[in-house]
């Protein structure tokens, strides 16, 4: 290596990881503004300067959408935010959400050079800083300015939705998004506190598609108010990314009680209906004892916004350890700062109660073999029955694509978890209709939507030969 290259590497590794300004738990817990304040301009250059912008940056090959990532952080290392937000926006139409909730520490971070040195480049907080503080007109460049007279369908307008019609445009198609809700966004908007993602954030970047050209409508439910087939005689493609919004339950007693709620139905009171706000329409259990089952990044935000609406205390029901979490150990470590408590290797036996719900009966588990999905399975230990005290409780066990799709498209298969079956370019099995992320996958995070929304935006450019 060059002695120059030697140098910079030496002083980047001297250069501590930033860490973002954040909100006092005791503070926090109180209110549902933003936790994280990401980077002030200091801490941004000094996280800049940790960057080697590798020649063969791995980063890249972990970002799920292909961020130019040493380009953009070239340019920050300049203070340059404008220039750093044309470069990420080049391949990601979204960089203000991606920045604040895509899990970097499992994709573009987890292979990046300085992790071997220490600690990766914080890439997701200088993702945000770019975005919060670029003063550049915000529209997606087009590549080709000229209509060509193709229409493509988008039902769905959360992550997958989003990203494909943000591709879609820059060439000329005309694209609509369908919209089952009455605002847009889908799970950035029902799903995600406002606390980790201010919904003004989401509305802002839905607005530049806008401005772009992309067209919205809302309250329309396909299967419903149209059908797949209405939308092919109108549209020369469809792309469905309406997500995994039907929620799973254990099976358990007692969860037709008063006072149990799916995370998605407990969010969405929250989050769309803004039960967290006084005079709000939309009832929520005044609880003072929650219970939520299950440990990933949906459960956290179901036991933080319990917290934030005043209930007194907040269990995390976990039948694994806490290595097993799928949660991100960031929005963990926040539920611990927060005073939630973390009930590890403890499964649920019943939901406890007359009329309404007064207890959770548990078990004690231990780790056995490893399942199916690689981790190890939890096995009830004999004898260690125990009940605990609660007034509500929160499934946020995983969610599966809603069936009414499938149910009203003849020839639409699904797989046996109810996800769409797709082919390797995406397409469904109906011909010109496409489909990616949560629909297919089951739920998964908002940066994998993004990729497969782009995926499906590029297949649908060659079957319409506007890419060849």
């Amino acid at each position: 290596m060059p002695i120059a290259g030697l140098q910079e590497k030496s002083m980047a590794k001297r250069v501590e990881r930033q860490k973002v300004l954040e909100q006092f738990p005791l503070e926090r817990i109180h209110n549902f503004e933003e936790v994280s304040h990401g980077f002030d301009k200091e801490r941004m250059l000094l996280e800049a300067s940790r960057c080697l912008l590798c020649k063969n940056p791995k980063c890249v090959q972990g970002c799920p959408v292909n961020i130019d990532i040493p380009g953009f952080i070239a340019q920050l290392k300049e203070d340059n935010p404008d220039k750093a937000y044309e470069v990420i926006t080049a391949t990601n139409a979204l960089p203000g959400i991606c920045g604040r909730v895509c899990p970097q520490e499992e994709q573009c971070e987890k292979v990046c050079i300085m992790g071997k040195l220490g600690a990766p480049v914080a890439i997701g907080a200088l993702e945000r800083y770019s975005a919060d503080h670029s003063k550049a007109g915000k529209k997606i460049a087009s590549v080709s300015q000229a209509g060509n007279g193709k229409r493509v369908a988008i039902v769905g307008s959360g992550p997958a939705g989003l990203a494909c019609a943000g591709d879609l445009i820059k060439y000329g198609i005309e694209v609509v998004v369908y919209e089952a809700l009455h605002e847009l966004g889908g799970v950035l908007v029902y799903g995600i506190p406002e606390f980790r993602l201010p919904k003004s954030l989401v509305a802002a970047e839905i607005n530049i598609l806008k401005e772009s050209g992309v067209k919205f409508l809302a309250n329309y439910v396909i299967g419903k108010t149209l059908t797949i087939p209405d939308l092919l005689e109108q549209f020369d493609a469809v792309f469905i990314g309406s997500g995994a919004g039907l929620p799973s339950f254990m099976g358990i007693p007692g969860e037709n009680l008063k006072g149990v709620y799916a995370a998605n139905e407990y969010l969405t009171r929250v989050n769309l209906m803004k039960a967290y706000k006084k005079g709000s329409a939309t009832p929520i259990n005044a609880a003072k004892k929650v219970a939520v089952m299950g440990a990933g990044n949906v459960a956290m935000d179901a036991a933080r916004t319990a917290l934030r609406l005043g209930a007194e205390k907040v269990s995390i029901i976990y039948r694994r350890s806490r290595a097993e979490m799928p949660a991100r150990e960031e929005e963990i470590e926040h539920a611990i700062e927060e005073g939630i408590a973390l009930n590890e290797l403890t499964g649920t036996k019943a939901i406890l109660g007359k009329d309404k719900v007064e207890g959770i009966r548990c078990v004690k588990n231990t780790l056995g073999e490893p399942d199916a999905s690689g981790r190890r399975r939890p096995v009830e230990l004999a004898g260690t029955e125990f009940d605990i005290e609660v007034d509500t409780v929160i499934m946020a066990i995983g969610n599966s694509p809603n069936p009414l799709l499938a149910k009203a498209t003849p020839g639409l298969l699904t797989n046996k978890w109810g996800g769409l079956i797709v082919d390797d370019n995406t397409e469904t099995t109906v011909s010109n209709v496409f489909a990616g992320g949560d629909a297919v996958t089951g739920a998964a995070t908002v940066i994998l939507a993004m990729g497969a929304g782009k995926k499906s935006a590029k297949a649908i450019l060659e079957r319409l030969n506007v890419l060849r």
